[in-house]
C-alpha cells in the first residue's frame, strides 16, 4: 500500500512518454484526453483510501535511494497537508482533462504536445507535495516552472503567449534559485536534507545566524510561485494559455505551490516576528492589490487572474497570522491563532472549487461567443442559463456570500484578523487597527468584481453584432466539470465539518506539530450577531453602492501613471538588461582569436596572481628544490629561442617549424626526468599536429602586416610574461605546500590495475575512460554538424542550378 505513493508520482511521467504513441495510434478517431484522464482519476481514487488513515493522525512514508553517496533519496511522505494538495491536483486535474476533451479541438490542435506538457506538470506537482527530501522537492519545483512555461506558450505562434511564458519563467526561476540557496542553508543548519529531520532540529535552526537569510530566500521562492506582490505581474500575462491550462495551473495547482511551501516550513520559521510580519504583510498587500486591479479589467480571464492574486494573498496572510501560534506554545492563545491556519487551508480548498469552476465557465463563454471582452458581452442569461447559474455560484462564493463555501472561510478570515487585534503579538498592538481595515477594503473590492463578473456578462442588452459567434449554451460534456465543482461549493457550505474532520484537522497537525491532537473544530454558518457578520453586511452594502456608481469612480484608474506600474518597470528592466548585454557583448565579441585569448589569460593573471599576492604563508623557494644541470639549462634556452621564433616569425611555415621544435624539446625534458611514456606521447602528438598544421596552413593566404604592429606585440609580450610568471610561481608554491599525498603512486600501478605498460595511455583510456569517451563523442557531434552543414549547402546549390 505504501509503494503506491511513489507510483502516484511517476505515473504521469510514464503516461507522458506513452501519450505521443497513443496520439499517433488513435488520432483522430479517439480524443487523446480520454487516455490522459486515466492518470489523475487513478491517483484521486488511490488517495481517497488514505483519508481514514490520515484523519486518525497517521502518516505514510516511502523512500528509495537516488544518490546514496550524498544521502539523497526520493522520499514520498503523505500527511494531512500533502493529502489536501494531492487530492486537489488529481481531482481538479481529472475535471480539467475532461473539460479539455470538449474544449480542445482534436482536428486543429497538437494534442499530444498539450497533454505531454500537462502530464509533466501534474507529475511535478505530485513530486513537489509528496517529497520529504528538500533537494528532490527543488527538482520537482523547477520542473513545474519548466512545464508551466511550455503550457503557457502552447500557442507559441502568438506573441502574447511567448511573452507571458517568458515572464512567468523568468520570475519563478529567479525565485526558485533563491529558494535553492535557502534550502541549502537550511540543510547546513540542520545537517539533513529531510524535512522530517529538519523539523526535529528546529531549536538548532532558530539559533543559527543563517536563520533569517534562509527564511528570506525561501519566501522569495514561495512568493514568486504564488504570485505575491510585487511578483504577481506574471499571472495576468499567463492567461494567454488555453483555458484548461488556466483553470488547472492558476486556480488549483501551480499558484498553490508557494502556499504549500510556506505551510510546510511554518513549523521551522513560524513563531518569529520576521516570518509573521513578512508572510502576513505581503499577503495583505497582495490581497488589496489584486482586488483593486481586478475591478479595472475588461477581459474576463484577466479579471479572474487578478482575483486569483487577491485570493492567494488572503490565504498567505492567514498562514502568516497563524504562525504566531508557535510563539505561544501549546496554550489557549496558541489554539486561537491556530484557527487562522485552519482558515487558510479551508479557503485553499474552497478557492480551488469556485475558481476552477469560474475559469471553466469563462472558457465556455469564450468558446461559444468568440470573445472575453466584458464591453462586448451582456444579455447572455437567457442564451446560456446553465453557465449563468454556475457563474452565480462561483462568483457569490468568491464574494463570501451564503449559502456558498466562500462565506464560511471568509468569516473565518475576519475572525482571524480580529483575533490578531484582540490578542496582539509582535507589535500588532500598534498596527493592529489597520489590518481589519485593509481586509475589509479588499473584501469590498472583491464583492465589486464578483458583481461585474455576473451582471456585466449575463444581464443587460445582448450585442450579437459585437461578438464573433452566435451565442449558445455549451455542450453537456463541457458543462459537467464546472457543474461538479459548483456542487462541491454548495455541498461544503452545508457539510463543512466533514471537510474539517477529514482534511483541516490533519492539515493543522501537519503544519503545526504542537497541535498533534488537533483542536476542537466546529464550522458553522451562524455565529450570532457578531463583528464578523457586521463586517460582511458592510461589505455587501458598501460594495453594492460602489457597483451601482461604478462608472463614476472607475475613471480614477486612468489617472494612475502607467510608467509607475510594475509591468512597465519589468519591461523597462528587461529592455535595459538586453541593451546593456548587447553593448557589453559587442565590446568583447570582436571575432578575433587574439582578443579572446587576451581576455582569458588576463583574467587568469589577475585571479591567480592576486590570490598568490594576498595569501599569507606562501613561499616560492624551499629546501626541496632540485638543482639545474647544464644540459637542462641548454634545453631551456633552446625552448625560449623556439618560443620567440614562433612569435616573431613572418612566415607561417617558420612558425609551425619553431612550434614543432618547441614540442620536441619538451619531450627531451620528459626523457631527462625519466618519463618515457610521456615523451613518447609527446613525440607522437607533435608529429601528427605539425603535419596537420602544415597541410592546413599551406592553403591559407600570406600573413598581412598589422597596422599597429608595435602595440600588438607589446600586449602579447605583457600577457605572455604575465602568464609565464604566474604559472611558474604557482608551480613553485604548489611544490612547497603539499596539502595531500601524491597520487603518482596510484598511477604507477597502471600495469597491475589496468594491464597497461604505458601510464599515459592507462590514464586516458582506463582511469579517465568516461572523460575520454565524452570528448570523442563531442568531436563526433561536431563532425556530424560540419558534415550536415556541407551537405545542406551543396543541396541548396544544386536546387539553384
Amino acid at each position: 500500500m505504501v509503494f503506491l505513493l511513489l507510483f502516484m508520482i511517476f505515473l504521469p511521467f510514464i503516461f507522458a512518454i506513452l501519450t505521443p504513441f497513443l496520439y499517433k495510434l488513435f488520432a483522430p478517431r479517439v480524443h487523446t484526453g480520454w487516455f490522459v484522464a486515466i492518470v489523475p482519476l487513478s491517483v484521486f481514487v488511490l488517495l481517497l483510501q488514505y483519508i481514514p488513515v490520515i484523519s486518525n493522525g497517521q502518516t505514510i512514508y516511502q523512500s528509495v535511494p537516488w544518490i546514496p553517496s550524498l544521502g539523497v533519496n526520493i522520499t514520498a511522505y503523505l500527511d494531512g497537508l500533502s493529502l489536501i494538495f494531492g487530492l486537489l491536483i488529481s481531482g481538479v486535474g481529472f475535471l480539467v482533462v475532461l473539460y479539455s476533451i470538449y474544449y480542445m479541438s482534436k482536428e486543429r490542435e497538437a494534442l499530444h504536445n498539450f497533454y505531454v506538457y500537462m502530464l509533466l506538470f501534474m507529475g511535478a506537482m505530485f513530486g513537489l507535495v509528496f517529497s520529504d527530501n528538500i533537494l528532490v522537492l527543488y527538482v520537482f519545483w523547477e520542473l513545474t516552472s519548466i512545464s508551466s512555461f511550455l503550457l503557457i506558450a502552447y500557442w507559441y505562434q502568438r506573441k502574447n503567449s511567448r511573452y507571458g511564458a517568458q515572464k512567468s519563467m523568468l520570475i519563478t526561476i529567479f525565485g526558485g534559485l533563491a529558494m535553492l540557496s535557502g534550502l541549502i542553508m537550511l540543510s547546513m543548519m540542520s545537517d539533513s536534507y529531510n524535512i522530517r529531520e529538519i523539523l526535529s532540529e528546529v531549536h538548532v535552526v532558530t539559533e543559527s545566524p543563517l536563520f533569517l537569510p534562509a527564511m528570506i530566500l525561501l519566501l522569495l521562492g514561495a512568493f514568486t510561485k504564488s504570485a505575491q506582490f510585487p511578483f504577481s505581474i506574471w499571472l495576468p500575462d499567463a492567461m494567454e494559455a488555453p483555458t484548461p491550462i488556466s483553470a488547472y495551473l492558476h486556480s488549483a495547482t501551480m499558484v498553490k505551490a508557494g502556499i504549500y511551501l510556506v505551510a510546510r516550513f511554518t513549523a521551522v520559521f513560524g513563531g518569529s516576528s520576521e516570518w509573521f510580519w513578512i508572510v502576513s504583510g505581503v499577503g495583505l498587500i497582495t490581497l488589496v492589490y489584486g482586488s483593486i486591479n481586478a475591478v479595472n479589467q475588461k477581459d474576463l480571464k484577466a479579471l479572474l487572474a487578478y482575483s486569483t492574486i487577491s485570493q492567494l494573498g488572503l490565504i498567505m496572510s492567514l498562514l502568516g497570522l497563524g504562525s504566531a501560534s508557535l510563539y505561544f506554545g501549546n496554550g489557549d492563545e496558541s489554539t486561537v491563532y491556530a484557527m487562522a491556519i485552519i482558515a487558510s487551508m479551508f479557503h485553499l480548498i474552497n478557492h480551488s472549487t469556485f475558481k476552477g469552476s469560474l475559469f471553466m465557465v469563462i472558457g465556455i463563454i469564450d468558446h461559444e461567443t468568440g470573445t472575453r471582452d466584458i464591453r462586448k458581452l451582456g444579455g447572455l442569461m437567457s442564451l446560456m442559463p446553465i453557465s449563468f447559474t454556475l457563474t452565480i455560484i462561483g462568483s457569490f462564493a468568491m464574494a463570501g456570500l451564503p449559502p456558498f463555501n466562500g462565506f464560511l472561510s471568509k468569516e473565518m478570515f475576519f475572525t482571524s484578523i480580529l483575533t490578531a487585534v484582540e490578542q496582539p503579538v509582535f507589535g500588532m498592538k500598534m498596527f493592529g487597527l489597520f489590518v481589519p481595515i485593509i481586509a475589509w477594503i479588499a473584501s469590498v473590492f472583491t464583492f465589486i468584481y464578483c458583481m461585474i463578473l455576473v451582471f456585466k456578462t449575463f444581464t443587460g442588452k445582448h450585442q450579437p453584432e459585437k461578438i464573433d459567434k452566435v451565442a449558445k449554451e455549451a455542450p453537456i460534456g463541457m458543462l459537467i466539470p464546472p457543474a461538479i465543482l459548483a456542487i462541491l461549493v454548495i455541498g461544503i457550505f452545508f457539510f463543512p465539518n466533514v471537510v474539517g474532520k477529514n482534511f483541516l484537522q490533519p492539515a493543522l497537525m501537519a503544519i503545526l506539530p504542537i497541535h498533534s491532537e488537533g483542536v476542537g473544530l466546529t464550522i458553522k454558518a451562524w455565529h450570532g450577531w457578531n463583528t464578523e457578520l457586521f463586517m460582511t453586511i458592510g461589505v455587501v452594502l458598501f460594495g453594492s453602492i460602489m457597483y451601482i456608481f461604478l462608472k463614476r469612480w472607475t475613471v480614477l484608474y486612468h489617472f494612475f501613471p502607467k510608467t509607475l506600474t510594475l509591468n512597465h518597470l519589468y519591461n523597462q528592466s528587461l529592455e535595459g538588461t538586453e541593451m546593456m548585454s548587447y553593448k557589453v557583448t559587442n565590446k568583447y565579441m570582436t571575432g578575433k582569436m587574439r582578443d579572446y585569448l587576451v581576455y582569458i589569460f588576463g583574467f587568469m593573471i589577475v585571479i591567480l596572481g592576486g590570490a598568490l599576492w594576498l595569501s599569507d604563508g606562501i613561499t616560492f623557494l624551499g629546501s626541496n628544490q632540485a638543482g639545474v644541470s647544464i644540459y637542462e639549462g641548454v634545453l631551456l634556452g633552446a625552448m625560449v629561442i623556439s618560443g620567440f621564433a614562433v612569435l616573431l616569425s613572418k612566415s607561417r611555415l617558420t612558425a609551425i617549424i619553431a612550434l614543432g621544435a618547441l614540442g620536441y624539446l619538451v619531450s627531451l625534458f620528459f626523457v631527462i626526468f625519466r618519463a618515457p611514456d610521456l615523451a613518447l606521447t609527446q613525440l607522437v602528438v607533435e608529429t601528427v599536429t605539425s603535419a596537420l598544421f602544415l597541410l592546413c596552413f599551406y592553403h591559407l593566404p600570406k600573413l598581412r602586416k598589422e597596422v599597429s604592429r608595435i602595440q600588438f606585440k607589446l600586449t602579447n609580450a605583457v600577457i605572455s610574461i604575465g602568464v609565464g610568471t604566474v604559472v611558474t610561481l604557482l608551480a613553485l608554491a604548489v611544490n612547497n605546500h603539499r596539502l595531500f599525498a601524491s597520487i603518482s603512486n596510484f598511477f604507477e600501478q597502471s600495469y597491475t590495475l589496468a594491464g597497461a605498460k604505458n601510464i599515459v595511455n592507462a590514464i586516458l583510456v582506463d582511469f579517465r575512460g568516461f572523460d575520454t569517451m565524452l570528448e570523442i563523442l563531442v568531436l563526433c557531434i561536431a563532425g556530424l554538424g560540419v558534415y550536415t552543414l556541407i551537405k545542406l549547402q551543396l543541396a541548396g546549390r544544386d536546387r539553384k542550378e
